[in-house]
């Protein structure tokens, strides 16, 4: 543990120092390499290839260029190893820090010995000890791992237990997913960067600095789960795990240009795991997933699932993975949300939401408008609830090292008094009028035709990532997260400039609006990802899945 007097600073720099010191020293990337990389642009286009190039051997880079699915079936049929595999992504995982921090933990001796069990078990048993048998497997830092810190951004944490100076514990805490996947057979080797607080839309905190868009270097990952995000656009993963209580799985998937699965809160266990202001729990944070593939996101879906994780936690419910099939004589109905008339998107946003809603129609779907009821009432109850303790828990967490608030924070995130009880039961209440008002809407599409709509697809925010500290508006997501639904996130297609261009003639349809819309830039935003969440109801994780698969299908089919 470091030193109780020493600054927060200091511990700072220990922890950064500890970090890169994990990298074996043939992975590492010279001074001028390292300096070469901060001056590109898009480090998913340039930097990453040239060092996969210089460190990888011809087997090692197909490997990280493949999915979840293949990697477990390649490892099956033995086609390479375990440890060919795990030696893969601990390389490409030690390249993507180097160039763009997002890791707070690396463990790659521990996944290499893991990797090696795993193969003399197959070797012995002429099997596999589970559907994600030697399968590299990222996490938040969020999640424990035994003999693993966790700190999750906090400088108070470094060298604790969760801030609890306690050598019975430290490290020895193991979170109920981190047991379900090892049971499934999954390779754990790194964790994953996060902002201060958890609560943002961006990765930035007092540790490792800030965490950029691996294709655009001048707008950010996204957040919370941005280092995951990033880490995954890089090819250092190919399916992580994170959380999501405002849009934090699907803002950095989005903006990153990957996949991802925000399941219902209680599907799956967040059971040991870190979290802020964990006695909140009425619009409780969700395990979730990002990945390379739809297909990946299923594939650790089920195989968490398959555990049975309601018999070790109480808090979730037991539901079984239901594998669904959607009936091809008849096609989906889906809803298009193009705004929720409090922030428009900005025109890459539109665009992108405009060519998937023309590929699906074309491939024989009924698209209709989505016109639900005025969100603004769900936005104020979702975020009251986030800062009900008056950000007690927060300032308890950055008083252990005397760390402040990281600049985006510093103005926004001063503590005031929590809110009384009876006020708690007030916005219960105008909570679930809300999600009965949206419910209600739901259950009216099928007005004129007997058909529900099946699913909704909306924007994940108003823009294609951002400048970092100007996320100003959250509602695309926050609204799915009060509202309990399951959404899965996909990538479109890219901002362009000579497509997105900015309308001069724009009337902004409040203060908020003209913010947003006035951080545009189509220079600036160039190349950055345009994606879209498909929302569906609550616990409908499966079907989310199923109709993603099938639209996203029918919407590369009519790209090309």
């Amino acid at each position: 543990m470091s030193g109780i007097n020493e600054s927060w600073e200091a511990k700072a720099a220990a922890k950064r120092a500890s970090i890169l010191a994990s990298i074996p020293q043939e992975w590492r990337l010279t001074k001028d390499e390292v300096e070469w990389a901060e001056q590109q642009r898009d480090l998913a286009k340039t930097a990453m290839p040239k060092f996969i190039d210089k460190l990888l051997d011809e087997t090692e880079k197909a490997i990280v260029n493949l999915d979840s699915v293949p990697i477990v079936e390649g490892i099956k049929s033995k086609k390479f190893t375990a440890v060919q595999v795990a030696k893969a992504f601990c390389k490409t995982a030690a390249i993507a820090h180097q160039i763009n921090p997002c890791l707070l933990e690396i463990f790659f001796d521990q996944a290499l010995d893991r990797a090696k069990e795993l193969d003399d078990y197959q070797e012995a048993n002429g099997t596999t000890t589970g559907p994600l048998h030697g399968l590299p497997v990222s996490l938040k830092d969020q999640f424990n791992v035994k003999g693993v810190e966790t700190c999750m951004a906090y400088v108070g944490w470094i060298g604790t237990q969760g801030g609890i100076d306690d050598p019975s514990k430290t490290f020895k805490i193991e979170s109920q997913i981190t047991k379900e996947l090892l049971t499934c057979g999954a390779v754990l080797y790194c964790k994953t960067s996060l902002p201060q607080t958890v609560y943002i839309g961006e990765t930035c905190n007092n540790i490792i600095g800030t965490t950029r868009n691996p294709h655009n270097k001048a707008l950010t990952c996204g957040g919370s789960s941005g280092g995951e995000g990033a880490l995954i656009a890089l090819h250092g993963s190919t399916i992580g795990v994170g959380t999501d209580i405002g849009g934090s799985v699907r803002i950095p998937a989005a903006f990153c240009g990957i996949f991802s699965l925000k399941p219902t809160p209680s599907r799956i266990s967040y059971k040991d795991a870190a979290n802020t202001a964990p006695g909140q729990t009425t619009y409780s944070s969700t395990v979730g997933f990002l990945g390379t593939s739809i297909d990946g996101l299923d594939l650790i879906f089920k195989s968490i699932l398959s555990t049975q994780p309601w018999l070790a936690d109480p808090a979730v419910v037991p539901i079984p993975y239901r594998p669904t099939t959607l009936d091809s004589s008849k096609p989906l109905k889906i809803g298009v949300y193009r705004t929720d008339g409090v922030v428009n998107p900005h025109p890459p946003i539109r665009r992108g939401l405009g060519l998937f809603a023309d590929a699906i129609k074309a491939a024989g779907h009924k698209v209709v408008e989505w016109n639900a009821p005025d969100p603004r009432q769900a936005y104020e109850v979702h975020e009251s609830f986030m800062v009900c303790d008056g950000l007690y828990d927060i300032h308890q967490q950055l008083a252990l090292s005397g760390e402040p608030l990281i600049p985006q924070l510093a103005e926004s995130f001063k503590q005031f008094s929590p809110r009384e009880l009876l006020d708690m039961h007030r916005l219960t209440l105008e909570g679930l009028a809300e999600e009965i008002k949206f419910n209600d809407y739901w259950n009216s599409t099928a007005h004129d035709d007997g058909q529900v709509v099946d699913a909704v697809i909306m924007p994940c925010a108003p823009s294609a990532s951002l400048v970092p500290g100007k996320y100003r508006h959250l509602g695309y997501t926050r609204l799915i997260n009060l509202l309990g639904y399951s959404a899965v996130v996909v990538p479109i297609t890219k901002a362009n400039k000579a497509i997105d261009v900015v309308d001069q003639d724009y009337e902004p349809l409040n203060e908020e609006d003209r913010l947003v819309w006035e951080d545009y830039d189509p220079e600036l935003f160039d190349g950055a990802p345009v994606a879209l969440q498909i929302v569906c109801r609550k616990f409908e994780e499966e079907k989310a899945l199923a109709v993603a698969k099938e639209l996203y299908s029918a919407f590369l089919k009519r790209m090309n």
